[in-house]
């Protein structure tokens, strides 16, 4: 197997630090008295829940098929 070019190696290298520096960022533990900040309701994804409840219910109705779009969890069943 050829070696590669000690440049290559570099940018490799420092390509794999970034992407793991950016993914041990994302690891905090939020206390107490930070969770009402992130609990706000600015901080949904749907700030109109019956737009959110209608626009699901035409999806549904237009692809003929229901779900997909709540809650991820394993395959298991024991969220």
């Amino acid at each position: 197997m050829p070696s590669l070019e000690p440049s290559v190696r570099r940018r490799v290298g420092l390509s794999l630090v970034l992407v793991l520096s950016v993914g041990v960022g994302g690891c905090v533990t939020v206390q107490p008295w930070q969770r009402s900040r992130l609990a706000h309701e600015s901080m949904t994804f749907d700030g109109d829940p019956l737009r959110a409840a209608y626009d699901a219910h035409w999806q549904e109705s237009r692809e003929g098929a229901a779900g997909g779009s709540g809650v991820q969890s394993g395959g298991c069943g024991c969220k």
